[in-house]
């Protein structure tokens, strides 16, 4: 029994630390042969802070747990809202960038309101998944067209490894990736069948909070610095990512089929991420009141899943 738990805070670990790994491992690369640093960020940096999600979700749908798969991105999403953004808020107000907010917002919002129409029919199929994996692909063109056209030079050294070091980083890290996600999900799956717990609550709690770490972890750092702003960035990405690509790519390799509840779910987020969006809209910002308020939010998210079971 306690070997579960051990596998499965392994497998936590494992994740975070590949995810760091190959993040490293893939900027140095792309230093290495003059890609644009901003480039790093919107493609490498964003597939690596959400690595943990991705391997949890695909290795669940293909093993047949698929109310981890579908569950672990919504309660990561969750998460990220209103445990990450409320954090950095509560630790310091900060303001939201107008162009994230009538560009990145939207698409957010637009992922979500098409992940419920899946939902209703409680399958996400293979045509589903490429539909999200299409869109993915045209918002990801877009950013990096309009980052090409934006780009700022500058003259400041960047540290990169060597490339023989960096190429043992990307692979070293995408190995603990794989691994630590097979950890992950199996030893999730015994400890739900061993309380009872269904994978949906185990997928929206624990694996959703364990994933969700490098995006807490980056955030809290950053507010830390003063940089408060740079977490609802962080987050509205990332949750574009794990709706879009991860689902994506989940439901194409294997269709996903769920219960009722992840509908009521998905729309729960969508509540959230509306609301976040419009005080964000309304008061051009994320005061430390609202901050706190989100993570009250989510203490009462978490009794009500609790509650639930």
């Amino acid at each position: 029994m306690i070997m579960m738990y051990l596998l499965l805070l392994v497998g936590f670990v494992l994740l975070i630390k590949g995810a760091d790994f190959f993040v490293d491992g893939s900027s140095s690369v792309a230093r290495l042969l003059g890609v644009p640093s901003v480039i790093i960020g919107l493609t490498i940096v964003a597939m690596g802070t959400s690595a943990p999600e991705a391997a949890v979700s695909i290795t669940a749908g293909l093993a047949g747990s698929n109310e981890i798969a579908v569950s672990n991105v919504i309660g990561s999403n969750i998460f990220n809202l209103l445990v990450v953004a409320g954090s950095c808020a509560a630790i310091k107000a900060f303001s939201v960038d107008k162009e994230l907010l009538e560009r990145d917002f939207p698409v957010n919002l637009a992922a979500n309101l098409l992940l419920m129409v899946f939902l209703i029919n409680n399958t996400v199929s293979r045509m589903e998944g490429l539909i999200l994996l299409a869109l993915f692909a045209a918002y990801l063109a877009y950013l990096v067209v309009g980052a090409l056209k934006n780009r700022q030079t500058t003259d400041e050294e960047v540290k990169t490894l060597s490339p023989l070091l960096s190429v043992v980083y990307i692979i070293g890290g995408l190995a603990a990736i794989i691994y630590g996600g097979d950890l992950v999900v199996d030893n999730a799956v015994l400890i739900a069948e061993h309380w009872g717990l269904s994978q949906t609550f185990i997928g929206l709690t624990i694996i959703a909070m364990g994933t969700s770490l490098p995006e807490l972890v980056t955030s809290i750092v950053a507010a830390g610095k003063g940089e408060s702003g740079l977490a609802i960035g962080n987050v509205v990405g990332s949750n574009i990512f794990n709706l879009m690509l991860i689902l994506g790519l989940s439901s194409s390799l294997s269709p996903i089929t769920v219960e009722r509840s992840a509908l009521i779910n998905a729309s729960l987020l969508f509540a959230v991420t509306l609301i976040v969006f419009l005080i964000g809209r309304a008061k051009k910002g994320i005061s430390r009141p609202v901050g706190f308020g989100c993570l009250a939010a989510y203490l009462a998210y978490t009794v009500y899943l609790i509650l639930m079971v």
